[in-house]
């Protein structure tokens, strides 16, 4: 029996496995070990874990989740899982690692996070052998909904688009100088801020100066993260909100660079209970 923990920063989706087959699923809030400590962890787990998890005696935990990178902060994960679970075989990896076995199993390939943040790495089909820093939204994250978020609003501001799609989209949210920046330097979470104006640049993804805009920042993208790698006879596979809502502009931008995309998922899960058939 095995349990897998997929864990974002709003959710963590759990899986029990019984000889490969799943016999529980379920979802807690999200948990991230860099900004709690083990006793929050395991008072979350106790508290929103069902009994049809906690009463398993699974023989391994493969615990996935964002901060997860660390050895101080994977220690306080761990230590919270083993306060809840008999098992010394437990195992806290990044999500990046989980993007990277949910989409290229066993097989060499490029795997990518696009959601709120981006990231990548080379995968050689059993470790990340290479990784270009995603750096955050100020100073990276290309592609990500942040990035295209913070790309719309500037260009809005900086009348780089028509009026009638800046006033539109102002109008959408409500929106004006003074709430902007006051929302992007003085509230938490400025990368999800600018994140969720990505539904009005899908609705407006066959304007020419809106689908110019997802173009260019999926260019930096690939020009910035993936092609560090040289390796470009791999296919790139996409695990993400961002993947999944802006395909077509991705597979056209990466034909464009001579690059090959392979697989998109929206969640890593599926891949994940393959891969640990």
């Amino acid at each position: 029996m095995i349990l897998i923990a997929d864990c974002g920063s709003t959710k963590t989706d759990w899986v029990l496995l019984d000889n490969g087959a799943v016999v529980a699923r379920m979802k807690t809030q999200g948990l991230n070990p860099t900004q709690q400590n083990t006793e929050d962890i395991f008072e979350i787990l106790s508290n929103e874990l069902n009994k049809e998890i906690t009463g398993a005696s699974p023989e391994a935990i493969h615990f996935y989740g964002a901060g997860c990178a660390y050895e101080s902060a994977n220690r306080r994960m761990y230590d919270a899982l083993s306060m809840i679970f008999d098992t010394k075989n437990i195992y806290i990896n990044s999500d990046l690692l989980a993007a990277a076995r949910a989409l290229c199993g066993h097989e060499e390939g490029i795997a990518c996070i696009l959601g709120t943040g981006s990231n990548s790495c080379l995968f050689d089909g059993k470790n990340i052998v290479s990784n270009t820093p995603p750096l955050g939204f100020i100073l990276g994250d290309e592609g990500s909904g942040a990035h295209l978020g913070r790309q719309l609003v500037s260009d809005c501001l900086k009348k780089q688009l028509s009026q009638e799609l800046c006033s539109n989209f102002l109008e959408q949210y409500k929106l004006d100088l003074a709430t902007i920046l006051e929302s992007v330097y003085h509230t938490p979470m400025p990368n999800r801020f600018l994140a969720g104006f990505t539904p009005f640049l899908a609705d407006n993804r066959k304007k020419a100066e809106i689908h110019n805009l997802l173009i260019r920042c999926f260019t930096e993208f690939f020009k910035r993260n993936i092609m560090t790698y040289r390796h470009s006879w791999l296919p790139i596979h996409i695990v993400g909100g961002i993947g999944i809502t802006f395909s077509e502009e991705i597979k056209e931008t990466a034909e464009s660079l001579g690059l090959s995309i392979g697989k998109i998922m929206a969640s890593p899960m599926n891949g994940l209970i393959e891969y640990h058939k």
